[in-house]
């Protein structure tokens, strides 16, 4: 990366002095190099959305974060679908949300289409559809049988997120490992656990260390033969919440040659993000108790509150800036080839300011280039990185 100069800002005064036709190139500068570059979430939760009735195919602008027309507006070229479930899930559950992706893309062939390698991804990219693939997102859904994981792979799943907050029988998750209940021996991966990664590195599905507990974490480091995959997590040094990554295991991510890619979650960004809710909440509290009497949901809430506070809940957001800390941390860290985007957009309820959508990540790219990112550096942060790594595990 190129440190941030001085001189980006005087640029940027002197662009004010020639007028709108700078501005203007500037823009077409980052919008080129956003439709030149590959562009890959690898995590979107949109699926629940589907299962719960809606088609991505219609405009869902203020029900979702996600549809076809506003991936495509985003510049978005290869998606990972997330196939999520609570600790209830099942392999049947899990079978059910691959069932529904596949009859999207099924309907709309030529705006979608189904990729399991890196050629897939090219070959999208190039007929100008959207490379959509699967990643199952909690271990629990293979229910400890390597039949199912091999099953599920079979079907697409090209990465497993070992567990999600809840932990499996063969390995504990982020969330139990930081409660303080689990004693040490009952940390990481099991003997089983540890099969299921060498099952993985075989089968040339990615092992997904979001969510993951920091014994678990060290346990796939020891174990894995291929470099593992972050779909979404962000940097604990800036918010040390149980989520995210410490430095010696995002060293440790890059030793492995894997990639990190950031949570747009503002939980996950914003050490503050958490006060400022409770404090919000504590001003309306009489509100939101009066509507909560009456049989309103959480959800509908937050609409009645978004509605009739919209500058206040607006202020509750971090500033983009803070994404690309977690991002700058991380190249200067380890460098840039250890860095990606995994939005969890549809599978968040607060996103950084003027990240509203997926139809907004071109300005990341303007973002990136106003720090001083280089061109190539740029595309490998929006899809080279991952690609290589995507590469290394299923070709």
């Amino acid at each position: 990366m190129k440190k941030p100069h001085a001189y980006l800002s005087i640029a940027a005064a002197i662009g004010l002095t020639l007028g709108s036709h700078t501005l203007l190139a500037q823009e077409q500068d980052y919008k080129q190099l956003h439709k030149e570059a590959i562009l890959i979430d690898t995590h979107n939760d949109v699926l629940i959305s589907v299962m719960e009735g809606l088609d991505i195919s219609l405009d869902l602008r203020g029900k979702t974060h996600s549809d076809l027309a506003r991936f495509k507006e985003g510049g978005v070229d290869a998606q990972f679908f997330s196939v999520w479930s609570d600790e209830t899930g099942t392999f049947k559950y899990a079978n059910q949300q691959i069932d529904s992706l596949q009859a999207i893309v099924k309907r709309h062939p030529d705006k979608m289409m189904l990729a399991n390698n890196t050629q897939d991804i090219k070959q999208a990219v190039q007929e100008g559809k959207l490379a959509s693939l699967i990643g199952v997102e909690g271990g629990h859904m293979i229910e400890s049988d390597l039949k199912k994981l091999e099953q599920l792979h079979k079907r697409g799943a090209r990465y497993l997120t070992l567990t999600w907050n809840n932990s499996t029988p063969w390995a504990t998750s982020a969330l139990d490992e930081s409660s303080g209940k689990l004693p040490n021996s009952k940390k990481g991966l099991t003997k089983f656990g540890q099969k299921v990664v060498h099952r993985m590195n075989e089968l040339g599905m990615m092992v997904d260390v979001s969510h993951v507990g920091e014994k678990t974490f060290w346990d796939v480091m020891a174990v894995t033969k291929k470099p593992v995959l972050v779909s979404h997590s962000c940097v604990h040094d800036i918010n040390p919440v149980f989520r995210n990554l410490t430095d010696e295991q995002i060293k440790a991510v890059a030793k492995n040659g894997g990639v990190v890619h950031l949570n747009f979650f503002s939980g996950f960004l914003d050490p503050e993000f958490t006060n400022r809710i409770d404090n919000f909440g504590k001003e309306h509290k009489s509100e939101i108790d009066s509507l909560k009497n009456e049989g309103w949901k959480n959800d509908a809430i937050m609409d009645f509150l978004a509605e009739n506070y919209p500058v206040a809940v607006q202020d509750l957001r971090p500033p983009l800036s803070l994404l690309l800390d977690h991002l700058d941390h991380i190249v200067k860290l380890v460098g840039v080839d250890y860095v990606g985007l995994g939005s969890d957009f549809d599978g968040i309820s607060s996103s950084p300011k003027q990240l509203d959508g997926v139809q907004d990540f071109p300005v990341i790219t303007k973002e990136l280039l106003a720090r001083g990112y280089s061109e190539e550096d740029i595309k490998k942060i929006l899809g080279a990185n991952f690609l290589r790594v995507f590469k290394a595990n299923a070709g």
